[in-house]
């Protein structure tokens, strides 16, 4: 029998590095040791010039904690015996940049070497990474809440005016739809989609197709080719609602715009019973979609048929959904400050896998690691983006607003992870780059 304070371990690494391969046979450790010491005895076990630090799983969860307090929390006594994986712990994001916008960056879209941005004053400008405004598109009459990439040549915004925008982004295209034999500049708006009665809150692109959540209860299943869709009749009234003061500017509007081809969405999808505030297409069907709201609930969508097939309700508001593909789970943050994680292949009466908590405010932005399964990060309105690894319940790493702005004036309101790093942009008029999380490397 082990002496109380010692247990029995197996050390084993999946990695395929051989040099970071162990012996497996079981020894005897303290069970006071946290991951500091266990890195010692692996980098001893291997024999390391210069140490390496390690991250440490028992039965898939990363150890936070001693060895002695997991053993408490799990109802185990140190007679048990128990196989620690070991792999290199990452790094935490370092601060790279930052870029000035000239008001609150409310959305955000990094592709293709660039960086594109929603904000508040109703512009969408692209970037380059070294904080260079490439372009910036004018035409929409109220704060941006979503922006993304269709392609390099193609960019969609959706905002408060309740106008899905499609940009076109270089004079350089030759796959650009001919319409009368027009060609638009660079910069200018291709089409103006139109259909949703209150702000755009989120977009999602996948191929040829455009979801928008709506604050309406809606969301909207777009085209990428305005040709596809119907026109609209920029001055048309079907709902006889010009009487109000907002619809005759939103008229006189649309007499500026005149020119602008309009188009009609090709389905709308009603089942929310409150604003809808974000929307994905499945990683692995693009017939299928998840949309997260203040009614509480998730729904999955077939998009062929334009019905909900599947909704799951929580006790609180949604504001923010990302899928964490290989491990098939959907990351949802929500009013309540905190993080759930969701299998939507489970039984419908099985809501939350597990929950995530650290943030103090609203959680309203996510975004997947681009190469850790396990890995997300997400942008609150407590200032902070926080990196997360669904194998522990606390944050990795947490990234503060390097403007210096006043608490309370430094909500963020979108994050992206993308091979070029954690960006993010928010109320301090910023957007932020941190370099991306990485596996330590010995010197």
């Amino acid at each position: 029998m082990s002496d109380k304070s010692q247990i029995k371990i197996r050390f084993f690494t999946r990695e395929e590095d051989e040099s970071l391969q162990v012996d497996d046979k079981p020894l005897y450790v303290p069970i006071s040791l946290k991951r500091f010491g266990l890195s010692e005895i692996v980098n001893h076990l291997i024999g390391t010039e210069s140490p390496i630090p390690f991250d440490f799983l028992i039965n898939g969860t990363l150890l936070r904690t001693s060895i002695e307090e997991y053993l408490t929390t799990q109802g185990l006594s140190s007679e048990a015996f128990i196989s620690l994986e070991y792999t290199r712990s990452v790094l935490p994001p370092s601060f790279l940049a930052s870029f000035n916008n000239e008001d609150w960056v409310s959305s955000l879209d990094v592709k293709f070497d660039g960086i594109l941005s929603g904000s508040y004053d109703g512009i969408v400008r692209t970037w380059d990474l070294s904080g260079k405004v490439q372009k910036q598109y004018a035409g929409h009459s109220g704060p941006i809440k979503a922006v993304r990439f269709i392609s390099e040549t193609r960019i969609v915004s959706g905002g408060n005016d309740r106008q899905i925008r499609l940009w076109k982004t270089s004079a350089n295209d030759k796959d650009l739809p001919q319409e009368d034999d027009e060609e638009p500049e660079d910069g200018k708006t291709l089409a103006i989609l139109e259909g949703h009665k209150a702000a755009i809150s989120s977009l999602a692109v996948n191929d040829s197709r455009i979801l928008s959540a709506g604050y309406d209860n809606a969301i909207g299943l777009w085209s990428t080719n305005y040709k596809e869709m119907t026109t609209i009749d920029p001055l048309s009234d079907p709902n006889n609602t010009i009487t109000s003061t907002a619809a005759k500017k939103r008229r006189k509007l649309a007499l500026q715009d005149a020119s602008i081809r309009r188009r009609a969405p090709l389905s709308f999808l009603e089942s929310h019973s409150q604003p809808v505030e974000d929307i994905i297409f499945a990683h692995n069907d693009k017939t299928v979609a998840y949309s997260v709201s203040q009614d509480h609930t998730i729904k999955t969508w077939d998009l062929v048929t334009s019905r909900a097939i599947d909704t799951r309700s929580t006790g609180f508001s949604l504001l923010s959904i990302t899928s964490l593909n290989n491990l098939n789970l959907l990351a949802c943050g929500s009013s309540a400050r905190h993080i759930t994680l969701h299998d939507p292949r489970a039984d419908a009466s099985v809501v939350t896998q597990s929950q995530l908590n650290g943030h103090k405010n609203f959680v309203v932005s996510l975004s997947a690691s681009p190469d850790n399964d396990y890995m997300f990060a997400s942008g609150s309105h407590d200032g902070t983006v926080k990196v997360w690894d669904v194998r522990t319940q606390k944050a990795l790493y947490t990234i503060s607003r390097e403007s210096g702005a006043k608490k309370g004036q430094d909500k963020v309101f979108a994050v992206d992870w993308n091979q070029s790093g954690i960006i993010s942009g928010g109320e301090d008029k910023k957007i932020q780059i941190n370099k991306n999380v990485e596996s330590s490397k010995p010197n």
